[in-house]
């Protein structure tokens, strides 16, 4: 590409000096430049298209190490400082139970037959993730979420809250203040609210007090596994790092997961991942997927997707029930009681759909405009999409979710 550069440049200045020039000399000098120069571009212009690299992936961005993972924490505990919008305590006898035994342990004891009526006090559950590697003493942001009919955990003071494995061991330890993202107000029956205030987060409000082992030294490779299983994305990843690295450190297991050598040393084998997860990957073309939410009537579909012609008729079916009161009058002489008596109509009406002819659609863009052209709403589209599947028409993987 660069040779072709330097003629470009070149006739630059031909025709720089043409237009010096004077009469049919100049002309002609001319002429025979732009042509050169005409054809100069056009190699160019080839070189750098051919030149453009294809769209790229990092390998962190389509695997993860295995076993460098987080462990979900819970804890149960208290929420105290509410405003007056904490537990109603005779609804939720837990709180008062849950404030008695932590006074117990802070030797204080209440006398029998006493029944709090406590409002500022709340109980929560509280979560947290606890990241790989994580070590005493390094903080952790919490989610405290009310457990009971609280109405606002708004200036609430979390108290200590030990949180557990699922193995039932204690790995950290929350305490702080509650910050909600949200604000209410109620005054006479009426009641205005903006976003959650049932549920918050305590920034840093968790410390580590045990390590989690994590089998990332152990032995003499590491296992990539794929966030989606794909034979082709594996084994493009298994291309890249045995090009990169050297034939035979990597080899995919299946299509989700890729054994790599990897050196033994502590040291050596950060920094062997951090160059292996900067690797880059050729993109590779996802499977073809139609993803339909049949509750809320949400459509998703790739750009792989692809349609056959078709032909398509879809009616509606509606049941009008209507229910009119009418009073039931006895026989004169009878010895009935005038009643009201309801008279229910049943109708069903049935919409008949046209006959619509579906073209074929090769991509995403000609989907959505044949699509678009039935008219029809969400809800009715999930309808079509599985009878197109099931016609074969649809050539794409249809989940329901």
């Amino acid at each position: 590409m660069l040779p072709a550069l330097i003629s470009a440049l070149l006739t630059l200045t031909l025709l720089t000096e043409a237009f010096r020039r004077s009469g049919a000399a100049g002309r002609a000098a001319l002429r025979c430049a732009a042509g050169y120069f005409a054809g100069s571009l056009a190699v160019v212009l080839c070189a750098l298209v051919l030149a453009a690299p294809a769209r790229a992936e990092r390998i962190r961005d389509l695997a993860t190490v295995q076993g460098v993972r987080g462990n979900q924490l819970i804890g149960y505990g208290l929420v105290v400082g509410l405003d007056g919008s904490g537990d109603q305590t005779t609804q939720t006898p837990f709180t008062v139970q849950s404030l008695e035994s932590m006074l117990t342990q802070l030797g204080i004891t209440l006398p029998p037959g006493t029944n709090p009526q406590l409002k500022n006090v709340a109980a929560v559950m509280v979560t947290a993730e606890l990241p790989p590697f994580a070590r005493p003493g390094q903080q952790l942001d919490v989610t405290v979420s009310s457990l009971g009919n609280a109405r606002s955990l708004k200036g609430g003071t979390l108290l200590m809250t030990p949180l557990r494995g699922v193995d039932g061991q204690i790995y950290a330890v929350a305490q702080g203040n509650v910050l909600v993202a949200g604000a209410g107000a109620a005054q006479g029956g009426s009641k205005v609210q903006i976003n959650h205030l049932a549920a918050g987060r305590v920034p840093d409000g968790a410390s580590v007090e045990r390590a989690v082992a994590s089998p990332f030294l152990q032995g003499d490779s590491i296992s990539l596994e794929l966030n989606s299983t794909d034979f082709a994305t594996a084994q493009a990843v298994t291309d890249a790092i045995n090009d990169e690295m050297g034939v035979g450190t990597a080899h995919a297991l299946d299509g989700r997961v890729i054994d790599v050598k990897a050196p033994t040393d502590p040291d050596r084998r950060v920094r062997f991942v951090a160059q292996l997860e900067g690797l880059k990957v050729a993109s590779v073309e996802p499977p073809a997927r139609v993803i339909v939410n049949a509750r809320t009537g949400s459509i998703a579909i790739n750009r792989t997707v692809a349609l056959d012609a078709a032909a398509v008729a879809h009616g509606n079916l509606s049941v009008t029930i209507t229910s009119t009161p009418m009073v039931s009058q006895p026989n004169p002489f009878g010895q009935g009681q005038t009643t009201v008596v309801e008279k229910t109509d049943i109708q069903l009406k049935q919409e008949g759909g046209a006959l619509m002819k579906l073209p074929a659609a090769a991509n995403l863009a000609d989907l959505v405009k044949a699509l678009n052209s039935l008219g029809a709403n969400p809800a009715d589209l999930v309808a079509i999409l599985q009878a197109l599947k099931a016609a074969g028409a649809l050539h794409a993987d249809l989940e329901v979710i």
